[in-house]
């Protein structure tokens, strides 16, 4: 049986993940994403679960990648319109 604290952790983690799609912005979005995969690959470590490590250390580099793009790669309101 696990300890509860990292019991606590693993659901900590799910709340965050889930929290992140309720954010308005996608740069909050992505953090706590991130933030979310980070606790995860704690829990991940924790319990032994490399699959677990490997899944979460991906979601990171992508936040992290899709962060580093920015706003700049939204398409712009008058595409397909006659300007």
């Amino acid at each position: 049986m696990r300890p509860i604290a990292i019991t606590c952790l693993g659901w900590a983690a799910t709340a965050t993940f889930v929290a992140s799609y309720f954010f308005a912005r996608p740069a909050a979005l992505r953090t706590a994403q991130m933030l979310a995969a980070l606790m995860w690959v704690a829990y991940g470590w924790l319990i032994g679960a490399s699959p677990v490590i490997a899944a979460n250390v991906l979601v990171i580099v992508a936040a992290a990648w899709t962060a580093a793009r920015g706003p700049h790669d939204a398409a712009p309101d008058s595409v397909g319109r006659n300007a």
